[in-house]
């Protein structure tokens, strides 16, 4: 018994030696289950900026029976932690503006998808949802069509 208590003080101590060595801000270990980082959990780009990436892989349905799979992410300032709220709050508002937009597109306009017009007109749609600060610059990732 006395030898269990000895190890189990031992991991204590490494552990929390463990904990003070690491740099602050770093993220978990580990992760128990298959449970997503959160928008707000995102760490720093640089000083005072982190990227919003709550609104993950969105699958678009087209007008030409073709599928979108788009991923959207924008950096915000990180010490908002106010407007970092609201943004979490407002993922599901992201998600149908985007896709709204993207399905309304003509079946031409989609085959030469001008990425920088769609960036400039989802940020406008975003901006104007939004009330305690302003994105801006947006980042498609994973942008396909499948047919």
């Amino acid at each position: 018994m006395g030898i269990l208590i000895l190890i189990l003080i031992g991991v204590l101590i490494a552990g929390t030696i463990y904990a003070l060595a690491r740099p602050k801000g770093a993220g978990p270990v580990f992760r128990i289950g298959n449970s997503p980082v959160s928008a707000v959990e995102q760490g720093p780009v640089n000083d005072g900026v982190s990227i919003f990436a709550g609104i993950g892989r969105l699958r678009i349905p087209l007008a030409n029976s073709s599928i979108l799979i788009l991923s959207i992410a924008f950096p915000y300032p990180s010490n908002d932690r106010v407007f970092a709220e609201e943004l979490a709050v407002k993922i599901g508002e992201f998600r149908a503006i985007a896709s709204e937009y993207f399905s309304s597109l003509p079946s031409e306009k989609l085959h030469n998808l001008d990425e920088e017009a769609a960036k400039t007109e989802i940020l406008r749609r975003y901006n104007t949802n939004l009330r305690l600060g302003k994105i801006q610059a947006l980042y498609f990732n994973d942008l396909m069509i499948i047919e």
